[in-house]
């Protein structure tokens, strides 16, 4: 079963840090965090290529640190520094390859709460 599952939210307070992980049942061949705030539209936050090269949005850029373990396919997002517009819902997407055809899945997101 095709699985993919975000974890590691909760409530921090400003300046606080959180590690948030990405837990696949699949091989896959990268992994992007996305976040989404009350009406905001969804934005991507990091993204981990299979080779291990990293980006990151500018908004973040100096206080998050992706780092991905193959072996247990996961992926993991550590923030530091968090600041009040951090708060959203964030969530994983890993694509793979399925017959040669591209294919993405989504994990079931996770809160982060930043207070000021």
């Amino acid at each position: 079963q095709v699985q993919l599952v975000a974890s590691g939210g909760g409530l921090v307070q400003a300046g606080g840090s959180l590690r948030l992980s990405c837990a696949a049942s699949f091989s896959f061949s990268s992994i992007c965090w996305y976040r989404q705030a009350p009406g905001k539209q969804r934005e991507l936050v990091a993204r981990i290529g299979r080779d291990g090269i990293t980006n990151y949005a500018d908004s973040v850029k100096g206080r998050c640190t992706l780092a991905r373990d193959n072996a247990k396919n996961t992926v993991y997002l550590q923030m530091n520094n968090l600041k009040p517009e951090d708060t959203a819902v964030y969530y994983c997407a890993a694509d793979r390859l399925v017959g040669g055809v591209p294919n993405i899945y989504w994990g079931q997101g996770t809160q982060v709460t930043v207070s000021s």
